[in-house]
């Protein structure tokens, strides 16, 4: 991702604490991370990722995925998972509130977690000065996380002009992540996401760019993100061309920075070149105002990459 220019990166499901760490620590290369530890959901939600045929719970050493997500059931449960994320170092708690394209089992119209649940989740991560990000696809749902106090809606392809209207009126972000449904039409079979998936990945594709004409009539800030799953990971800088079929480059660029660093709250610090901000800084080879496609080729484009006043990549010499 840091070879790519991205030298800051919120994580919604699975970095960590220890991760996080040995960034910070210069142990690996990479972005700087805000992380939500798990993304957390109700049982036989988004983020249940057993199998129909589990009765219980899977352990870790064949479950990798219990390290990614987690299940609560009831305000006192949904509290005290939400407390777990937070002594584990987590920046934003990230919950599920629809039903997802990867998981086989839940419809996408599904409403999860009630909003006494959310309302629990939200009121522990203000106790923590910390906020609530929700999964969220439909019009219902998204009207759920807004009522309960979430603070950023992730995906948000299928809203509509009213919910839109709402979010701005709560002073919420939308983040949208447009890139990750192509790259799974494409290639996600030939990784083994199986048919149920990959028909609501269809129900979802064609509502995206109709999602940020909507937000951006209403005033909602969209800021950049993908949502990429394993190898797809590769396809991150195309989601500044997909979204160029409605936005311009400008609109896209300021997705990618300042409305990112909004989200972070980092205004100020971080998607800025000012005084006191961190020195994060790309020097690109041509103008992506005239050409967006220029930064879906990073290795190409991007001459210079720095990340805090540090060099990760030179070729200006």
């Amino acid at each position: 991702m840091l070879d790519r220019g991205f030298t800051t990166v919120r994580d919604t499901g699975g970095a960590d604490w220890g991760l996080k760490a040995a960034v910070d620590q210069g142990l690996i290369d990479g972005p700087r991370l805000f992380i939500a530890g798990r993304a957390i959901g109700p049982t036989g939600g988004h983020a249940d990722a057993r199998r129909r045929t589990d009765s219980g719970p899977r352990c870790g050493c064949c479950h990798a995925l219990a390290f990614v997500m987690a299940t609560a059931d009831g305000e006192a449960e949904v509290r005290k998972v939400v407390r777990e994320e937070m002594r584990q170092g987590c920046d934003q708690v990230k919950i599920m509130m629809s039903g997802g394209v990867a998981s086989p089992y839940d419809p996408l119209d599904s409403l999860q977690f009630s909003p006494g649940e959310v309302a629990a989740a939200v009121e522990e991560a203000h106790a923590f000065g910390r906020y609530v990000c929700a999964h969220a696809y439909t019009p219902e749902a998204i009207e759920r996380a807004a009522h309960a106090g979430v603070r950023t809606i992730e995906h948000g392809n299928l809203i509509d002009e009213p919910r839109a209207r709402l979010m701005a009126s709560k002073g919420m972000l939308l983040v949208a992540n447009l890139v990750t449904y192509y790259a799974m039409k494409e290639r996600a079979a030939g990784l083994g996401m199986p048919p149920e998936m990959l028909a609501k990945n269809e129900l979802v594709i064609d509502a995206g760019l109709r999602s940020l004409e909507i937000c951006k009539r209403a005033g909602v800030p969209v800021a950049y993100g993908t949502d990429l799953l394993g190898p797809l990971q590769a396809e991150q800088s195309r989601e500044f061309v997909l979204r160029s079929q409605v936005l311009s480059p400008l609109e896209i660029i300021r997705s990618a920075t300042s409305v990112g660093a909004r989200v972070l709250r980092k205004e100020g610090k971080l998607g800025c070149l000012r005084p006191d901000a961190s020195a994060d800084l790309l020097v690109v080879d041509g103008n992506p105002l005239r050409d967006i496609s220029l930064l879906q080729a990073p290795e190409k484009s991007l001459l210079a990459i720095m990340k805090g006043g540090r060099f990760f990549r030179n070729r200006l010499r």
